[in-house]
């Protein structure tokens, strides 16, 4: 399908993403995980939840864990430029028969919550509690240095519908791959903040939460990860790379977390503020398209993902398949 040209004047203004909620089955563990290997910081604590953020953000958290009997992802974050903008979300939603409930949220100022059309939670708001900078208290920096969370990707059952409700309030596509037999969308790259992405969308039983990702200084960060992982009982949670991305020309790295949630982490791809900027197009068979260079990906790596609260995932009607490390 066509991608939509880019609305540029969407019903309400969303400035980035923000956080995400991962239900975990042994907050410990996570603990460990997050905190101790990767770097990020607590902000908040007790026996139920742990928040974080990484080094440059200075809002209260963009990971809440939370402690669960299963395994599953929460809520998706994002922040708006202004409060009437939370005023025209909720008319938004409300037009397209989706829910609107005004939520309390630790830390967080006003807060709407609603649902995607295909049931993935969302919750938006424009204030969050600001903490202290620390980007320069180089003393913390630990793990893999995180500075900032960077976007979401989920599996998608129908990639142009996904495209398409997210192109309506505002997200803009800077690159996607094309299945060259029936022109549909197998995978799209959207964003707010003027990276590659915010948002991504691949094919598969959906919606899923693929992954998480996190912006670092430099590879030499990565490397550094994957030595700390694989001398601290960490090895088997290495999932793909390093390597680089074609799509995004993004130096990569993918783990998983104790309970199998995937966390990018990831640096190196380019601006694009520009309004006019033409999606780039890649093909299905093109084998850089998802490694510039580097091992092709596992087949977990697109067949798994972290299911949301409440949400039965579907399968897709589409079957076009790329390649897979054997």
């Amino acid at each position: 399908m066509p991608i939509p040209a880019a609305n540029l004047y969407p019903p309400f203004n969303i400035l980035r993403l923000s956080h995400v909620e991962y239900r975990v089955t042994d907050l410990a563990a996570s603990r460990a995980f997050y905190v101790d290997t990767l770097g990020l910081q607590v902000t908040y604590e007790d026996d139920q939840r742990l928040y974080l953020r990484a080094m440059e953000e200075r809002g209260h958290h963009s990971i809440v864990l939370v402690q669960a009997d299963k395994a599953d992802v929460g809520v998706l974050g994002f922040k708006l430029y202004d409060e009437p903008d939370l005023d025209k979300a909720a008319a938004f939603f409300a037009g397209r028969g989706l829910p609107v409930d005004w939520v309390d949220r630790p830390h967080m100022g006003r807060c709407l919550r609603s649902r995607d059309p295909w049931g993935i939670p969302l919750e938006f708001y424009v204030k969050m509690e600001r903490l202290q900078p620390i980007h320069q208290q180089y003393k913390l920096y630990n793990g893999v240095k995180p500075l900032r969370i960077d976007h979401f990707n989920m599996f998608s059952a129908d990639v142009d519908a996904s495209v398409e409700f997210y192109n309506d309030i505002g997200f803009r596509v800077t690159e996607y791959t094309a299945d060259d037999e029936t022109g549909k969308t197998w995978a799209a790259w959207m964003h707010r903040k003027g990276g590659v992405h915010d948002v991504a969308f691949t094919n598969g039983l959906g919606p899923r939460l693929h992954h998480t990702a996190f912006w670092v200084p430099s590879p030499l960060n990565i490397i550094d990860l994957l030595d700390l992982m694989s001398t601290t009982g960490y090895v088997d949670n290495i999932e793909r790379g390093p390597g680089r991305h074609g799509i995004s020309n993004a130096f990569f790295l993918y783990v998983r977390d104790p309970d199998g949630h995937r966390i990018e982490i990831y640096c190196s791809d380019y601006q694009t503020c520009d309004p006019d900027l033409e999606p780039i197009r890649w093909s299905l068979t093109d084998p850089q398209r998802q490694t510039l260079w580097g091992a092709a990906a596992p087949r977990s790596w697109f067949e798994e993902g972290s299911v949301f609260e409440g949400v039965e995932p579907q399968p897709s009607a589409l079957k076009a398949q790329p390649i897979i490390a054997p």
